[in-house]
């Protein structure tokens, strides 16, 4: 009998979560499709690795060049592709920065899943169709801790776009009858997250503190909590949702919180430093309206998924700031350690 490869696309594959997404899912014998959008440089670094060993992975995996502001691309795509699965992690994705942009947020980020669910409508397609959602939707909490039922209250342009998407998915499953999801993801960080974003921008400053390439770090709001996890092990939890023979919502969270201020902490004294003497306060980073609390009960996903986290909080912070030493080390002193 002949297997037939199953065919999976992803936006946002360049991504943090789009890269391990394509790293599982080569691993479980996809063929693996992915958007990137034209851009004067490379940015295919999280998955280039992809490419060194074509008898492993590369021949399974193909990019294409598109956006999810161009819906005609997006039907001609999916027309061409007829892929099993798709993916939608592609967005606006910083939450600072979209109270800077929230058109553009809330085109991509928003607008963008409508195409994308419009595009399988008009391609007569009937994927499974998984929508990257996040707890920032729930922003002035309801309840603590969230679950899939907690009502929805965003504080920022970002977490407004992601609302909109949420209930973009529902309606479609309910209306079209699509295999539609929701994965409302809680922070969860890699050595691969953007440097912009706070948790990276801490390891790699520690890095380069310790290693003398930074004397300073800045940053805003300490106080804020919030639930962190390990991105591979969540993107694990979006291919199990799929898997399932009935589309539903479900919350990938820890059931941990923990304030910015004691990522700070453990960092530094993962090098033996004491954080007080290196970070400042700058308002520059703090939001419009913060976030001040997230910490999300995944028991639905453990229970109907099989899935729960492993990596805990500061096994977490050791990882990236290990990684970060690492990729400074190179960078500084290229393949010989330092003396």
């Amino acid at each position: 009998m002949l297997f037939e490869m199953k065919k999976a696309l992803i936006t946002g594959i360049t991504g943090q979560d789009g890269s391990y997404l394509a790293d599982l899912l080569l691993a479980k014998g996809y063929e693996v499709h992915g958007i990137i959008r034209r851009a004067s440089t490379f940015n295919t670094v999280r998955i280039d690795h992809l490419y060194q060993d074509p008898h492993v992975h590369g021949i399974h995996l193909f990019l294409h060049y598109g956006d999810l502001a161009d819906s005609v691309q997006l039907v001609k795509l999916l027309y061409e592709l007829r892929p099993d699965e798709i993916y939608n992690l592609a967005a606006q994705s910083h939450v600072r920065v979209s109270f800077d942009i929230p058109e553009y947020t809330a085109d991509v980020t928003a607008v963008g899943t409508i195409r994308i669910l419009e595009a399988i409508r008009e391609a007569g397609v009937a994927p499974r169709f998984y929508q990257a959602s996040s707890s920032e939707m729930y922003g002035k909490v309801q309840e603590v801790p969230q679950t899939e039922r907690t009502p929805f209250w965003p504080r920022s342009p970002y977490g407004v776009a992601k609302v909109f998407s949420y209930w973009a998915t529902v309606n479609y499953r309910e209306s079209y009858r699509l295999h539609a999801s929701n994965g409302i993801l809680f922070n969860h960080e890699s050595p691969r997250r953007g440097e912009t974003f706070v948790t990276r921008k801490i390891s790699r400053s520690v890095a380069r503190i310790k290693q003398g390439s930074d004397e300073l770090l800045y940053l805003g709001n300490l106080e804020a909590k919030r639930d962190w996890g390990y991105a591979p092990e969540y993107v694990e939890g979006m291919w199990r949702i799929l898997q399932q023979d009935e589309p539903d919502d479900y919350v990938l969270a820890t059931n941990e919180t923990h304030t910015v201020r004691e990522f700070v902490q453990l960092a530094f004294a993962h090098v033996d430093l004491d954080w007080k003497e290196f970070v400042r306060y700058d308002k520059r980073y703090e939001r419009p309206a913060e976030v001040d609390l997230l910490i999300g009960n995944p028991n639905k996903a453990k229970k109907q998924l099989g899935w729960e986290p492993k990596v805990r909080f500061e096994e977490l912070v050791g990882i990236m700031v290990d990684a970060d030493l690492e990729t400074n080390r190179l960078q500084l002193y290229g393949t010989k350690p330092r003396a």
